[in-house]
């Protein structure tokens, strides 16, 4: 009865567009915000070396549109290297050539791994996420995998680490401290004498263990770990390093 009502209606054309304007609209817009998923092939095409195409980059297999910034990622600018791939380990080893353009963290320390994470974040912030790179980070179905979960979550222990360490160093505080290529370095305190202490946490933090100058009272000298800077006297409350 309905179709009939529709089929002699005056208002029956406008009413079958505005149905169809409608349909196409969802059908688009459902199209337009589907990610799209990259193979590590298909990603390379996007090296900045066809003009015709955008430039890509992947880190932790997200990948974003670095196109405007093409003078820095284009064909022969300075992070060129990172164009059409996923090189996370690049951006905290150094290494731009052969085994380093890779996205494996392995043997990476967790604040290592935490400044990947906010490199990721910051081409979040900073140029437009284009989609997914299936492989080592996200499955077929651009799933995260349990590496980029376990990535995250050692990015995260790095994160508690450092401000476990921030708080337990601000309890003893840091030596003043200064460097010329004339004079050398020097350290010294306001109050209290310089020393170099063992920093337990940096193991975890970075899988090397590291000393820092802290300002120690008189009364605190007796405590043990405390290290004399070479050449300086025991009470002397400036040292040349």
């Amino acid at each position: 009865m309905w179709l009939k009502t529709l089929a002699t209606s005056p208002l029956s054309g406008i009413t079958v567009l505005v149905l169809f304007l409608a349909l196409l609209l969802r059908f688009y817009v459902k199209f337009d915000t589907a990610e799209r998923l990259f193979g590590a092939k298909e990603l390379a095409l996007f090296n900045g070396t066809d003009e015709g195409l955008p430039i890509l980059l992947g880190i932790l297999g997200s990948v974003f549109d670095v196109t405007k910034g093409k003078s820095h990622y284009g064909s022969g600018g300075g992070y060129n290297h990172f164009a059409g791939r996923d090189a996370s380990r690049a951006f905290v080893s150094g290494n731009f050539t052969g085994d380093g353009l890779t996205d494996s963290l392995r043997g990476l320390s967790s604040t290592e791994v935490k400044s990947i994470v906010e490199w990721r974040d910051f081409y979040h912030k900073t140029y437009k996420y284009a989609g997914k790179l299936v492989g080592r980070y996200y499955d077929s179905q651009g799933n995260p995998t349990k590496y980029l979960k376990g990535v995250e979550a050692k990015a995260a222990r790095g994160a508690q680490l450092l401000e476990k360490q921030k708080i337990e160093e601000a309890k003893q505080p840091s030596c003043n401290s200064r460097w010329s290529q004339d004079e050398g370095g020097e350290v010294w305190c306001d109050v209290g004498y310089p020393r170099l202490v063992q920093r337990p946490l940096e193991i975890a933090l970075t899988g090397k263990m590291s000393k820092r100058c802290a300002c120690f009272e008189d009364s605190q000298l007796g405590q043990s770990g405390l290290e004399v800077y070479e050449g300086c006297d025991y009470h002397a409350t400036r040292c040349k390093v």
